[in-house]
């Protein structure tokens, strides 16, 4: 136990000192890239497209961020001409958008495991929170208003996503609006990324980060990263709360 502990103490001190917890959202506080996966498909079957991303193909596409700008991708690996107009990428991923976000209603993807207590305790610290991702502001509220209720926007001081910014990641733009929104200095925040692409956004930015394996990345090269976990239950805020509390009489 103490060798965990001290396996375990940088990422922790890191997190403890930070003014902001600045957090991506797909991979890093759910696995939610297989529900992403499963409604593109849902998107292209009903455009009448005969593409089918399996894990593999979705991985592989998954280094290219943004919705629409895989498809485009993907439309050029294959060589496709016509190419797809605007309107009918848009359109299809108005169709994965919905899709995905009726898929997640069923509630059938929970946050991983730590990220409640993590917010609890930044909270109860007195630490700001934010949002810094790729995806669209319909995926974020789909998601956390499943998991944190109606009114989860509340507890966060800034909240940017991909359509906010002119280039999504691994450009630091996204972290470089959410650091202004929150008018703190990178290196008094914490960025909490699952991808070799987030990692080099919030570096670009100047944010150290703290990497939270997911199944999608958990090969990627976070050299780069402060710290590297395999969820942040491993911070161990939950078994610290505890250990706070009277014992039991």
């Amino acid at each position: 136990m103490q060798a965990e502990a001290l396996a375990f103490a940088p990422a922790r001190e890191l997190v403890r000192r930070a003014a902001a917890l600045i957090f991506d959202v797909d991979g890093t506080l759910a696995e939610t890239e297989e529900l992403h996966r499963q409604a593109f498909n849902h998107a292209f079957a009903r455009h009448g497209l005969d593409w089918q991303w399996d894990r593999a193909v979705y991985k592989d596409l998954l280094r290219v961020t943004g919705g629409k700008e895989r498809m485009r991708a993907y439309q050029e690996r294959l060589g496709i001409a016509p190419a797809l107009s605007d309107a009918d990428i848009a359109a299809l991923h108005r169709i994965k958008t919905a899709h995905y976000a009726g898929l997640v209603e069923t509630g059938c993807c929970s946050l991983r495991p730590g990220v409640i207590e993590l917010l609890a305790a930044a909270k109860a610290r007195g630490q700001r929170l934010a949002i810094a991702t790729t995806t669209s502001h319909g995926n974020i509220d789909a998601l956390l208003s499943q998991a944190l209720g109606a009114d989860w926007a509340a507890e966060f001081d800034a909240i940017v996503a991909g359509d906010d910014v002119r280039h999504k990641k691994p450009a630091p733009d996204v972290y470089l609006e959410t650091l202004a929104r929150l008018q703190l200095d990178a290196a008094d925040c914490v960025a909490i990324e699952d991808s070799a692409n987030g990692l080099i956004a919030a570096s670009r930015a100047g944010i150290p980060v703290l990497i939270t394996r997911s199944m999608f990345f958990a090969d990627d090269d976070f050299s780069a990263a402060r710290a590297v976990l395999d969820d942040l239950s491993e911070l161990g805020v939950a078994k610290q709360e505890t250990e706070k509390q009277p014992h039991a009489q």
